[in-house]
């Protein structure tokens, strides 16, 4: 009970007062939703991708070793989540912002302050989160892009794409610098430390101008299966992964934990970016974080009694 309190105060609460803010907003001054995503995937993204790679304290096995566990967990969940939509008889559209929901969780502004709610700002601890969060971006801006420009264009086009976009460079220039140790000055890492940021903020405003004129309704079926799949099954999934593989310690809390969070907002933002069923997946963030405030409590608990 005293986890959940915790978990409701200083995460779920500032959350919602931000998406909170955005509904406002969009209801006094009718935001342009497309200017809000091009900010976010051009501009703040790109710095909190950098500055976190850059700053962050972690070694390479340890880096490969979460990637491959994450790359392994999200491939499940695409094939569980794909074979459910095809089950459900849902159109391309729908399909793939259904598997993005299910996919692509909050492992940065939801994932970050959590990691350092439970280990208590352990840095190796929260180097595991940087790692799981460096792969959920670079998925989400490399497949998750690709795959909803595919269903306007051809897939060529569609990677050709990505490659335009800032994030990609971000991530490679982030890393190279954090292993070679090339220091940046000051004038150059002070405005990007502001605009990383400004990201969550920005970000939670936007899905609040989002979901400003959506009537939520839990009679959707694809948004009960997000809700099912995103907080129940992915970290039952990631559990008997870990303990297949026989990882222990604080690794293994970690990464169990990082598992559980509740659907990206950056999948509401490149759902409004390239129109793709947009209603769904702000309705898929909003559900699956209210609902992760009772569902992250037991994964807590469970990862800190078995590991």
């Amino acid at each position: 009970m005293t986890h959940l309190l915790f978990i409701f105060i200083d995460i779920i609460l500032p959350i919602f007062i931000l998406i909170a803010i955005g509904i406002i907003m969009q209801r006094i001054f009718q935001l342009d939703l497309y200017t809000l995503a091009k900010i976010n995937i051009y501009f703040l993204s790109p710095a909190l991708i950098f500055i976190k790679l850059y700053e962050s304290s972690f070694s390479l096995s340890l880096f490969l070793t979460v990637i491959l566990f994450s790359f392994g967990f999200v491939v499940i969940l695409y094939v569980i989540s794909m074979a459910t939509a095809k089950l459900c008889k849902l159109n391309d559209r729908m399909k793939l912002s259904f598997s993005n929901s299910v996919m692509f969780y909050n492992s940065g502004n939801y994932g970050i302050p959590v990691n350092d709610l439970v280990f208590r700002q352990d840095p190796f601890a929260m180097s595991i989160q940087i790692a799981v969060m460096a792969f959920q971006n670079t998925l989400t801006f490399s497949y998750g892009v690709v795959a909803l420009k595919s269903v306007h264009g051809g897939k060529l086009k569609a990677v050709l794409g990505y490659f335009k976009m800032p994030l990609f460079y971000a991530m490679f220039i982030g890393i190279l610098f954090n292993v070679l140790h090339i220091p940046m000055p000051n004038f150059i890492l002070t405005p990007i430390s502001y605009i990383s940021n400004a990201l969550i903020a920005m970000a939670l405003l936007t899905v609040g101008a989002q979901i400003a004129h959506i009537n939520i309704t839990f009679t959707y079926i694809p948004l009960y299966l997000t809700i099912f799949y995103r907080l129940l099954v992915g970290p039952v999934i990631a559990l008997v992964g870990l303990l297949m593989l026989g990882m222990d310690g604080i690794i293994a809390q970690a990464l169990l934990i990082s598992t559980a969070m509740p659907t990206s907002v950056n999948s509401a933002i490149i759902a409004q970016e390239y129109n793709n069923e947009p209603e769904f997946a702000s309705q898929a963030v909003i559900a699956t974080t209210l609902f992760s405030s009772f569902t992250l409590t037991l994964v807590i608990f469970v990862a800190m009694h078995i590991f």
